[in-house]
């Protein structure tokens, strides 16, 4: 278990600042946060947005772009639609994402052959190169995610 994690909460609880810091000015996390549920996902998704800008690099593939990018690897040549349904992102996002994946040189889009409306999408070379140089820091972005997360109970 991390100990600064857990010196963290227990701050958290006491409604006392950190150790780090230094006015008074910087919020105390008050004890009917630590209640809600939301705001505490919230939080979560802060802090992991951050460790996985520090690993991957701001200049790299956003989350979004690297579940794009995995999931057309995963099925190549599935349609938009597929992709939608896989990834979770809503159609016109998604669409928006994969034009300018396509103006990058991530993805490409042709017509499928059974279905004239739909499009297939496929990785390029640079796709393929830019998911394998990437795929190694999510990784280690994930593990640092979760590291602080209690394995009693099955959680982790």
């Amino acid at each position: 278990m991390n100990s600064a994690w857990l010196t963290e909460m227990a701050a958290m609880k006491k409604n006392k600042p950190r150790a780090s810091a230094k006015t008074k000015s910087q919020p105390v996390l008050k004890p009917v946060l630590m209640g809600s549920l939301g705001h505490l996902l919230r939080r979560a998704e802060q802090r992991a947005m951050s460790i996985y800008t520090k690993e991957v690099g701001a200049s790299g593939l956003t989350p979004r772009q690297y579940v794009v990018l995995t999931a057309v690897a995963a099925y190549e040549g599935q349609t938009q639609t597929d992709l939608v349904n896989a990834t979770g992102i809503d159609r016109s996002t998604l669409a928006d994402m994969i034009a300018r994946m396509i103006d990058n040189g991530l993805l490409a889009r042709e017509r499928t052959k059974g279905d004239g409306r739909a499009n297939s999408v496929t990785l390029t070379t640079a796709g393929k190169r830019q998911l394998t140089a990437t795929t190694a820091k999510v990784r280690n972005a994930e593990k640092r995610i979760v590291a602080p997360v209690p394995t009693q109970a099955g959680l982790a």
